[in-house]
């Protein structure tokens, strides 16, 4: 059927590789969790794009230049990584100004009767660590993101597009991997490219749309408890930085 082979087969694969863990999952989850579904969707959709251009690029034959030139392939292997460990250490830098800051809350309400009086007091109340005063880290429509919201998750869908096309990896892989389901002697390898190409971009933006709803949940959470929030931060950042150094380090081969 137009030139494929083993599709069943083709769409296990698909379904466990997608289910791997990378930087474009955890980004969009970090996303959905941080500014609400919206802005996750975003995300999501610069996946899209982005995968879409390196399967294009992939069927054009970018695969053998990579192969052929290894320069070229380093010079975009470490502009990724390094792409993908600043976003990670922008991620942690935030969290922890977020957790420095929680000691005290300013409330400029009027104290009493006396709040009315020109000396214009103003309540400090410190915040105990357990305390559930954490605002919504998730604005509503319309609104800009927070301030302390990280530098990495400001532009979900220009962060994520950059980091799909930033991975010269993914172009090799797509090739080693969807080249296996085309038969070998069909007339139009291109339109078999085509169709395994939508195949995987409709598990992906299935399993994206899963873990968008899933950073609501977790958005939930992180404005109940702060620390939490903190701590997630921290170890999606410390993700981050180590996808940046598996990707610098990553060969062609």
């Amino acid at each position: 059927m137009l030139g494929i082979t083993d599709f069943w087969t083709y769409v296990l694969g698909t379904v466990a590789i997608i289910l791997l863990p990378g930087p474009n999952s955890i980004f969009v989850l970090s996303v959905a969790a941080q500014r609400g579904v919206r802005a996750g969707y975003r995300a999501a959709f610069g996946v899209f794009v982005g995968d879409t251009v390196l399967m294009v690029l992939a069927a054009a034959g970018v695969a053998s230049l990579l192969r052929a030139y290894p320069p070229i392939f380093m010079v975009i292997k470490y502009a990724g990584g390094a792409y993908l460990a600043w976003v990670g250490l922008g991620i942690i830098r935030s969290a922890w100004r977020k957790r420095r800051e929680r000691g005290g809350v300013v409330d400029r309400r009027p104290t009493g009767a006396a709040g009315a009086d020109a000396s214009g007091a103003i309540a400090v109340h410190e915040v105990a660590a357990g305390d559930d005063l954490a605002p919504s880290a998730v604005p509503s429509a319309g609104q800009s993101p927070p301030e302390g919201t990280p530098v990495g998750m400001r532009r979900p869908f220009r962060r994520a597009l950059i980091v799909s096309l930033l991975n010269p990896k993914a172009i090799l892989f797509i090739v080693s991997f969807l080249i296996q389901f085309v038969e070998p002697g069909y007339a139009h390898p291109a339109l078999s490219f085509l169709v395994l190409g939508a195949v995987l971009q409709l598990f992906s933006a299935l399993y994206l749309s899963g873990l968008i709803f899933g950073g609501q949940f977790l958005a939930g959470q992180f404005r109940r408890r702060r620390r939490l929030s903190a701590a997630a931060s921290t170890g999606i950042g410390v993700l981050f930085v180590g996808f940046g150094i598996k990707l610098a380090t990553a060969s062609a081969g």
